[in-house]
C-alpha cells in the first residue's frame, strides 16, 4: 500500500515575466509569498510506521529554499522566465535526485493560483 506525505515550504521572492506583453502587470518587477508543496509517495515501513521522516524532506529541500528565499528569481540559472510552471519544474529537477520518492511539486504564487507538476 502506497502512502503519500506532503510538506509545505514558504519563500519570499521577486520576479518578472519577460515574455508577456509590455502592458501585462506581470511584466513589471513584483514579488510573491510563494508556497512550494513537496509530495513523496512510497510504502510504509512496518517497523517505523512511516514512509520517511519529514526531516528528510526538509533536509533535501533546504538548499533550494536557501537559493529561492528573498532572491530575484530571474537571476537563478534555469529560472530566467520564472512562471509558476517553470518554478515547479525547476524544483522537481533539482530535488528528484536528492529525494527519489518525490511524486509531486506544487507551487502557489498566491492563495488562489497554483501549479502542480507530477514528474516527467
Amino acid at each position: 500500500m502506497k502512502l503519500e506525505l506532503r510538506k509545505t515550504f514558504q519563500f519570499e521572492a521577486a520576479h518578472h515575466l519577460p515574455h508577456v506583453p509590455q502592458t501585462h502587470k506581470c511584466r513589471r518587477l513584483h514579488g510573491h509569498s510563494f508556497q512550494a508543496e513537496i509530495a513523496v509517495k512510497g510504502e510504509c515501513d512496518p517497523k517505523r510506521g512511516w514512509v520517511m521522516d519529514y526531516a528528510e524532506i526538509s533536509e533535501a529541500f533546504k538548499p533550494l529554499l536557501d537559493r529561492l528565499d528573498h532572491y530575484y528569481l530571474n537571476e537563478i540559472p534555469g529560472l530566467e522566465n520564472p512562471t509558476s510552471e517553470n518554478i515547479a519544474l525547476w524544483i522537481w529537477r533539482q530535488l528528484k535526485p536528492r529525494l527519489p520518492l518525490l511524486s509531486e511539486v506544487a507551487v502557489a504564487e498566491t492563495c488562489t493560483a497554483r501549479c502542480v507538476y507530477r514528474g516527467e
